[in-house]
C-alpha cells in the first residue's frame, strides 16, 4: 500500500511540476525564453536545458536505463538556442520518463543502492526521485519569478 502510494505521488508531483513549467514558459516569446532579464541567473530556456538533463541523468541513465549522457555545463551555456517548442517537447519527455519510471518500481527497488556524479550521497533510489523531485521545485521558483519579470517588462515597452 505505501509502495503505490509512493509510486503514485512521486509521478504525480512529477507531472503537476512539469505542467506548471508548461504554464510558465507558454506565454514567453522565443526572444523571452532566452533572455536573462537579471544581470545574475539564467534564462528560463537555459533552467528548462538544466532540468531537462537533471531528469534525464538522474533518473533516466541512472534507473531507467536509457544511456543518456550528461553535458551540464552546456545546459547553462547553450548558444546555439534551440527552438522554445523543440526545448519544451524533449522537457515533457524526460518528464514522462520520470513518472514512468516512478510507475514502475517494485516495492524492493525504492531501496535499491544509487549513487552518480554529484549525488554520490543518494544512497537509494527513493532518495533520487525525492531530491530530483525538490530540485525541479526549486527552478519552478525562479521560473515564476523570471516569467513575472519578463511579462513586466513586456507591458512596460508598451
Amino acid at each position: 500500500m505505501l509502495d503505490e502510494t509512493i509510486r503514485k505521488g512521486l509521478a504525480g508531483r512529477y507531472e503537476e511540476l512539469g505542467g506548471k513549467v508548461r504554464e510558465l514558459a507558454q506565454p514567453l516569446s522565443e526572444e523571452q525564453f532566452w533572455k536573462k532579464p537579471f544581470a545574475f541567473g539564467n534564462s528560463f530556456g537555459h533552467l528548462v536545458l538544466h532540468l531537462t538533463g537533471n531528469l534525464n541523468y538522474y533518473i533516466g541513465a541512472g534507473i531507467a536505463g536509457t544511456g543518456y549522457v550528461r553535458d551540464r555545463d552546456r545546459e547553462f551555456s547553450e548558444a546555439a538556442r534551440p527552438g522554445k517548442s523543440d526545448v519544451m517537447t524533449r522537457f515533457a519527455d524526460a518528464v514522462a520518463m520520470v513518472a514512468r519510471t516512478a510507475r514502475a518500481q517494485s516495492e524492493g527497488d525504492w531501496s535499491r543502492r544509487y549513487t552518480a556524479l554529484r549525488e554520490e550521497e543518494a544512497g537509494n533510489r527513493f532518495n533520487i526521485f525525492l531530491r530530483c523531485a525538490t530540485h525541479l521545485h526549486l527552478h519552478v521558483g525562479q521560473m515564476m519569478y523570471l516569467q513575472f519579470e519578463l511579462m513586466r517588462g513586456l507591458k512596460k515597452s508598451d
